[in-house]
């Protein structure tokens, strides 16, 4: 069942199935099969509106989330439960709609290679101590689950996050930027479309100690070496692939960001602002302007991280299909 399904469906989908589905738990027919199979999850919630606000079901939902689960509702009516709020499962045609669009954007990568990059590169002072960012990687992961949900072949190059393994994705594990430009040039390529959406560290310390530094009371320097500049070396290499560049600017940020479109021969560049409310490091959240080679700009409103995820990627899947 669990290789045979194109896509998994619960409805309804009550509190303890998400929760065990959540957990790992196995104990039954239908969180086994869920567990063991790498389609695409539409699930529609159905439970008392107290128990739908709980903290752990929330939690639990999220987690889901960010594995590539889809979720649909609930909506607000009479519950079963004799109680009036939100939590009543949406009804059969919605999740027929929701089945379809799902069956409509899967396929529009399908036979294509994926690269995404994600995370925080750590640039290693000694054996404890290391220089890095706040990067938190949700941009990325969600970025290369909304791949996988367009019937790509994912590989997601990640730095050090708190983040859930997601289903069905390629992972490689990286710490350092070095590392991080190994595993790109390795993966380049063979893909079709690279998203870069890692946080990789400018400069790393040219002598790192083995050991642990022991503290003193003098001041100390330490001396920094430039990381390699990843884009610009795969942009040496590209030839028939689309590749996507991420900047977080400040200060001039459009005139900044833009030059790194003819610097890094990338097919657009995602511009990210830390000073904007809701956007930047470690939030589920963002608001980003998208540039493109002959100047224009998209500029999105914020919205979370998911939503944003398939914006970029439509915008490149047109060129890849192109």
């Amino acid at each position: 069942l669990a290789d045979w399904a194109e896509l998994l469906i619960v409805a309804p989908a009550p509190a303890n199935f998400i929760g065990k589905t959540a957990s790992g738990i196995c104990d039954d027919l239908l969180t086994t099969v869920f567990s063991a199979s790498s389609c695409p999850v539409l699930i529609a919630p159905a439970m008392n509106s107290n128990m739908w606000d709980y903290p752990a079901v929330v939690k639990n939902v999220e987690l889901l989330q960010s594995f590539g689960f889809y979720f649909i509702g609930p909506d607000s009516g009479d519950l079963a439960c004799g109680w009036v709020g939100k939590g009543r499962m949406v009804e059969p045609a919605a999740i027929l709609d929701g089945a379809l669009k799902i069956f409509s954007i899967a396929g529009s990568l399908k036979g294509k290679k994926v690269v995404v990059t994600a995370g925080r590169t750590e640039e290693p002072i000694d054996a404890v101590r290391y220089i890095s960012n706040r990067s938190s990687g949700k941009m990325g992961y969600a970025i290369a689950i909304e791949a996988r949900a367009e019937g790509a072949d994912v590989t997601l190059i990640t730095g050090p996050t708190m983040l859930p393994e997601p289903r069905g994705i390629n992972l490689v594990k990286v710490r350092t930027a070095s590392q991080m430009a190994g595993a790109v040039k390795e993966h380049f390529a063979g893909c079709h479309l690279l998203l870069m959406s890692a946080a990789v560290a400018d400069y790393t310390p040219a002598n790192p100690e083995e050991g642990k530094g022991k503290k003193s009371d003098s001041d100390i320097s330490i001396k920094l070496k430039p990381t390699e500049d990843i884009l610009k070396s795969v942009g040496r290499l590209k030839n028939s692939q689309v590749v996507v560049g991420f900047a977080l600017e400040t200060d001039n940020a459009i005139a900044n960001a833009s030059r790194k479109i003819g610097g890094k021969n990338l097919d657009f560049v995602v511009l990210n602002n830390p000073n904007e409310k809701g956007a930047g490091f470690d939030t589920d959240t963002n608001r980003v302007d998208i540039i493109w080679p002959d100047g224009t700009i998209n500029q999105l409103p914020l919205m979370p991280k998911r939503q944003l995820a398939i914006e970029i990627l439509q915008r490149a899947i047109r060129l890849v299909r192109d």
